[in-house]
C-alpha cells in the first residue's frame, strides 16, 4: 500500500499495490503495522458494506459526535463513487473545507477518514458496492449529519438530482 497525504492532517488516500498475473491480481487492503506506522487507527471493530442500486445515490454527510467519533477506511468494491470528507474538527485550520476522491476497483484507491470528519459519497454507476472498516462501534445517540448541499460548504457533487434517504434529505445545515 502507498499512503498519500491529503491537505487535511490525518486524512489519507491509500493506493493499493496490485500484483498482477494471468489470473488477475492480488493486493493487501489493510496492514496493522503499516497503518500504525502512519499514525492511523489500526484496530477496527466492524466492517460494513453498502450496496447502491442506482447511479446518483447519495449517502451523507454522516459522522458520530465525540466521544464516539469514528475513523473509517472506505473502499469501493464494485462500481464507482465520488467520496467526500469534510473537516469538522473544532479549531482545525481546515474546518469546513472538503475534498473528494473517486474510488473504484479500477483505480485501486481507498480513503482513510480520521475521527472528526464527516463522510458521504455519490454513486457514479449503478450496482455500486462500498466497504467500510470502522474504528468505533456505532452509537445511535451520537449519530449526526448535515445537509449534502449546504451552501456554506459548497460541495460540488458530480450528478444533480441525487437519490436520497428521508434521513439524509432532512439533515440541518453545517454550523461553522
Amino acid at each position: 500500500m502507498r499512503f498519500i497525504p491529503t491537505e487535511f492532517a490525518g486524512a489519507w488516500v491509500i493506493e493499493l499495490e496490485l500484483h498482477h498475473d494471468h489470473r488477475g491480481f492480488f493486493a493487501r487492503t489493510f496492514c496493522e503495522r503499516e497503518f500504525a506506522e502512519h499514525g492511523l487507527v489500526s484496530h477496527f471493530v466492524q466492517c460494513n458494506i453498502a450496496w447502491n442500486k442506482e447511479k446518483g445515490t447519495l449517502r451523507g454527510m454522516h459522522y458520530q459526535a465525540p466521544p464516539h467519533a469514528e475513523a473509517k477506511v472506505v473502499r469501493c468494491t464494485r462500481g464507482a463513487v465520488y467520496d467526500v470528507i469534510v473537516d469538522i474538527r473544532p479549531g482545525s485550520p481546515t474546518r469546513g473545507k472538503w475534498i473528494a476522491v473517486e474510488l473504484a476497483p479500477r483505480n485501486g484507491l481507498m480513503l482513510y477518514v480520521p475521527e472528526g470528519f464527516a463522510h458521504g459519497y455519490q454513486t457514479l454507476e449503478p450496482d455500486t458496492e462500498v466497504s467500510y472498516l470502522m474504528g468505533a462501534f456505532p452509537e445511535p445517540a451520537a449519530e449526526r449529519g448535515f445537509r449534502w448541499n449546504d451552501p456554506v460548504l459548497g460541495i460540488r457533487w458530480p450528478l444533480s438530482s441525487p437519490i436520497l434517504s428521508d434521513r439524509d434529505r432532512s439533515h440541518p445545515d453545517f454550523k461553522l
